[in-house]
């Protein structure tokens, strides 16, 4: 087997595992020879829309040092053009001959684009170059239409979904045509599907089911205009974008006479062995039982299977596992096994609250006992304890693992050593515990021995419960500890500095840590001493501690200027504070927009402009709106009792009367109210930390509540209270969780963890079964008694006053790096690109961006500048 050549024809996550598994076992005394006819590393497709909301995003996969043995030749930007079986060689489109003993194919598949009049002027969804092509079409219609493009995704499957999310990401408005009567109709069931169209459609993506285009209609420059579709319906349409599928690149195979299926891809047998004894196939081009699969497990798993053939080996290919688990549009849904009930006699435990946005079904026997598959839409926790149980009695009723009823996810512990955590990788629950025994006790050091959780990452919270599981059955104590400086939990550490009364960074590191310090811990302790001391956060030595946004007491945008928020408490504003930020924004040129929580933000402030412009805020009454800080954001209200004819109550006065009590009070993380004054629910206060919601009786008191990522609904803590009884279980509330939550966590999340969740924070909040409560809301006293408006308190001091300026040297010169480029009558920042095509303002004078470039040919671009 010594001196053999193997040459893999495709460089994507297939190819790279092949020649990772082989180079891991040393090779065997063999060359491996890998031709890409893409210009890059081997990257992680399943991660492109990553790339459209970031360019220089790596998606390289990892790990990359088999690139780097000396066994590996990587041949990139190159294609195979010919296979010549009889005298095992193949011909690359530089014209190279290369000869092998061992060939495998690992070509992939394209997107299809159907036969349709205006076909040739779409675009496909599929590789890097798709991606950035895509970026760069709808940044250049953005600026020559002066409105949103309009982007038209066909398919509703996952590559569907993940366009049209990425394209929404990018700003450009998405529409999505399915010819199913549901989205994703090979993965969900119909109630699935519905309840995951609500969710996407909710995100302000348009869907257009039961339908297929059939024609893309163009205008006179040749470019689309809109999509007419099988039944008739026109869906206006700048770009289109297909997503309908994959098509297997077997035509090499084709031309080479190996056996292919009749649907497309290459036959292969149990081995991944093809007509051809020296041939092999692996990955989106392999036909399993005459069908292609394009996921990613089974393609990790065929490649072991052939790597360990090539090394004299007898392993199989016997299993296709089609579990997938994805956030599409930041939608988690996911499904494995029998999905859709076709085993005789399955039963379907089901939980649908289309309020909620969630449905989850459970597929068992006939006996209500094996687990035969599931779906999950909106809430997919369960997922990763669930699909290693599949085939396996459960322990329990099936409702009591479906987590939207209530029920608390399997725990890592209860799985059997032959269950398997991670399908991309093949890593069993036995694997996970052998390796924390041999000494992996860090999840970073675990899922480097196990390879667990390193491939699409969806394994990684059932690993950790693995590892904390096994820890703890070993008698070792789980970790906790804020950082390498300090031992403490955040909550440990919180507790430390109140009792021993530290005020100050240098005291508390020399007391309760070591070391310097870092970017977890010194933001974590100056949030502690804020909160517990209501200091100005930049003064005694806490100005190093803090991120960037709280140094500049503003939110740094990404070209590097700052935000303004003035605080708008519950979005009530007079006419005169109106027309003072109208001046402001006018006189230092802002970009102005009205945010999600009734306030108005201004962007495009330069770091020296901050004090003059807040001069004039503060004298015109306004505060800080803290849009910085991990603290109270804003208080949202409707015009409750005082203008509604449905309202019972005073929203707008009690909104007002929260956000001025709990200004600028600091936590683990930024956390929002919302007061509706009736059951309507206009503020969505139910998607907020703190809910209050008016009734006939007084208010109804709701926490736990987020959006972002992992949405979340607040749950009922308390009903109808009177104003003081509100006030002060608010009170408590906030003084619990930011005693005892982690640093970085969301109420909601901080919730889930607590043992008892929010039975155990009304035991703690209304029933006092701690006896903190006098305690809390001294503590909440406190930081009103003490509250300063952090913009004040700079102005009246010059040494505050020195942060602020451009250059230390030139404090009175502007940044000349700041460009802008005029859209919808305001002026947002240049885009690189938008600064490649000529000229901008740069620090008040017109300068030509490219040497090539005349000033005055250019001037009608739309690109203009910075500066105030």
């Amino acid at each position: 087997m010594t001196n053999r050549r193997t040459l893999i024809v495709g460089g994507g996550p297939a190819a790279h595992r092949l020649v990772d598994a082989l180079v891991s076992r040393g090779a065997g005394g063999r060359s491996i020879v890998v031709v890409a006819e893409e210009p890059y590393l081997p990257y992680d497709r399943v991660q492109l829309s990553k790339r459209l909301a970031d360019g220089t995003v790596d998606l390289t996969l990892e790990p990359a040092s088999p690139w780097e043995a000396e066994s590996v030749s990587l041949r990139v930007g190159e294609a195979v053009t010919a296979i010549d079986r009889a005298g095992k060689t193949v011909t690359t489109s530089d014209g190279a001959v290369l000869g092998y003993d061992d060939l495998v194919l690992a070509t992939g598949s394209s997107a299809p684009v159907p036969d349709i009049p205006g076909a040739e002027t779409a675009r496909v969804y599929r590789t890097i170059d798709d991606v950035d092509a895509l970026v760069a079409e709808v940044t250049e219609l953005r600026q020559r239409l002066g409105r949103t493009p309009r982007v038209a995704v066909a398919g509703g499957g996952l590559l569907g979904l993940e366009a049209a999310g990425g394209v929404a990401a990018l700003g450009a408005e998405a529409v999505i045509i399915h010819s199913g009567g549901w989205l994703m109709s090979a993965q969900l069931d119909e109630g699935a599907g519905q309840a995951l169209g609500r969710l996407i459609a909710a995100r302000g993506v348009d869907l257009h089911l039961g339908t297929r285009p059939q024609r893309i209609e163009c205008g006179e420059d040749g470019l689309p205009v809109s999509v007419r579709c099988t039944d008739g319906r026109r869906v206006p349409a700048d770009i289109v974008v297909f997503a309908i599928g994959i098509r297997a690149r077997d035509e090499l195979a084709r031309a080479a006479g190996i056996e292919t299926a009749e649907r497309g891809g290459v036959i292969v047998d149990e081995a991944c062995r093809t007509s051809d004894p020296s041939i092999w196939a692996i990955g989106e081009v392999a036909a399993i039982d005459g069908r292609t699969i394009g996921l990613v497990a089974p393609a990790n798993a065929m490649a072991e299977t052939v790597a360990d053939r090539l090394l004299g080996g007898d392993a199989t290919f016997t299993t296709v596992d089609d579990a997938t688990k994805l956030k599409l549009s930041g939608v988690d849904v996911a499904s494995f096994g029998d999905a859709f009930g076709r085993e005789p006699g399955a039963l379907e435990i089901v939980y649908a609250d289309p309020a909620r946005g969630l449905y989850q079904k459970l597929v068992v026997s006939d006996d209500a006992r094996t687990l035969l598959g599931g779906v999950f839409v909106g809430d997919a926790a369960p997922y990763a304890g669930l699909r290693p149980l599949l085939g396996r009695e459960l322990d329990a009723e099936p409702a009591a693992y479906l987590s939207a009823a209530g029920a608390e996810p399997p725990a890592g512990g209860s799985l059997p050593d032959d269950a398997f955590v991670c399908s991309c990788n093949n890593v069993t629950a036995g694997a996970v515990r052998a390796a924390v025994g041999e000494g992996c006790h860090e999840l970073g050091a675990l899922k480097t021995c196990t390879r667990a959780g390193t491939q699409c990452g969806s394994c990684v919270p059932l690993v950790k419960k693995l590892l904390e599981a096994e820890l703890t059955a070993a008698g070792a104590t789980v970790s906790r500890a804020l950082c390498e400086h300090f031992d403490l939990s955040r909550q440990e550490l919180f507790e430390s500095i109140r009792v021993r009364g530290l005020s100050s960074w240098e005291d508390t590191l020399g007391l309760l840590g070591r070391g310097r310090g870092c970017d977890i811990c010194k933001p974590a302790v100056g949030s502690i001493l804020a909160s517990q001391h209501g200091q100005y956060p930049l003064d005694g030595g806490l100005g190093p501690l803090q991120d960037t946004n709280d140094r500049a007491l503003a939110n740094m945008q990404k070209d590097g200027t700052y935000s303004v928020v003035p605080r708008i408490p519950g979005g009530e504003i007079t006419p005169q504070k109106l027309a003072v930020i109208a001046q402001v924004a006018t006189d230092f040129d802002l970009y102005t927009k009205i945010t999600g929580g009734q306030r108005i933000d201004l962007f495009g402030a330069r770091l020296d402009q901050l004090p003059d412009i807040w001069r004039r805020l503060v004298d015109a009454g306004f505060e800080s709106g803290q849009a910085y800080g991990k603290a109270l954001r804003n208080v949202k209200s409707c015009v409750g009792s005082t203008w509604c004819r449905y309202g019972v109550q005073d929203s707008v006065g009690m909104a007002v009367g929260l956000e001025l009590r709990y200004r600028g009070l600091r936590g683990p993380h930024k956390f929002k109210f919302g007061v509706s004054g009736c059951a309507r629910e206009c503020a969505e206060a139910r998607g907020k930390d703190v809910g209050v919601i008016a009734t006939d009786k007084g208010w109804n008191l709701y926490v736990g509540g987020n959006g972002g990522f992992q949405p979340a609904h607040a749950q009922l803590l308390a009903s109808d209270l009177d104003d003081e009884t509100l006030v002060r279980y608010i009170d408590r509330y906030l003084m619990y969780y930011i005693r005892t939550a982690d640093r970085l966590q969301r109420t909601a999340r901080w919730m889930e963890e607590l043992d008892g969740g929010v039975d155990h924070v009304r035991e703690v909040v209304v029933d006092d079964s701690l006896g903190l409560a006098a305690e809390l809301e001294a503590a909440m006293a406190r930081h009103v008694d003490t509250y300063e408006d952090e913009w004040a308190a700079t102005l009246r001091d010059p040494e505050r006053l020195r942060r602020f300026r451009s250059f230390v040297n030139a404090p009175g010169e502007a940044d000349p790096s700041i460009a802008r480029v005029e859209e919808r009558g305001q002026r947002r920042p240049a885009t690189v690109e938008e600064r490649a095509q000529g000229a901008v303002l740069v620090a008040g004078a017109r300068i030509p961006l490219r040497s090539d470039l005349d000033p005055d040919t250019v001037s009608g671009s739309g690109v203009t500048g910075g500066g105030a």
